[in-house]
């Protein structure tokens, strides 16, 4: 899954740090999402989203 995290979270002067602790998860799982490595649950997808200011998953996960 390709994702625009990394993209919108500079955009944003977000940090994975800040981003990790606004959806409760660990810096990690934020660097494997941005590597594509990692598919985030629906719930997580949509908590990213959100905290990254976007009203829509599709805006920040792409389906390959």
């Amino acid at each position: 899954m390709k994702t625009r995290i990394r993209e919108l979270r500079e955009a944003l002067g977000m940090t994975q740090q800040q981003l990790a602790d606004s959806v409760d998860v660990t810096r990690q799982t934020i660097i494997s999402l941005e590597q594509g490595r990692y598919n985030p649950s629906l719930m997580l997808a949509y908590g990213i989203a959100k905290a990254l200011k976007k009203t829509r998953v599709e805006e920040v996960f792409e389906m390959e």
